[in-house]
């Protein structure tokens, strides 16, 4: 079986989307990808918390 998207990254309805610009930092929302959201505070691209920290190891 194939790993799926995010290569077997499905991390759950938990977690939360991080600004990468600015730190902003909200709730990730089931169903909603955080690279669809812009950040309140800066308007930059929000991206998933988990996938941020598995691209600093």
């Amino acid at each position: 079986m194939g790993k799926g998207r995010n290569k077997g990254g499905a991390f759950g309805p938990g977690g939360f989307c991080i600004c990468t610009k600015c730190g902003e930092k909200l709730p990730h929302q089931q169903g909603v990808k955080c690279t669809s959201i812009k950040c309140p505070k800066c308007g930059h691209t929000m991206i998933r918390e988990e996938l941020l920290n598995q691209n600093k190891q």
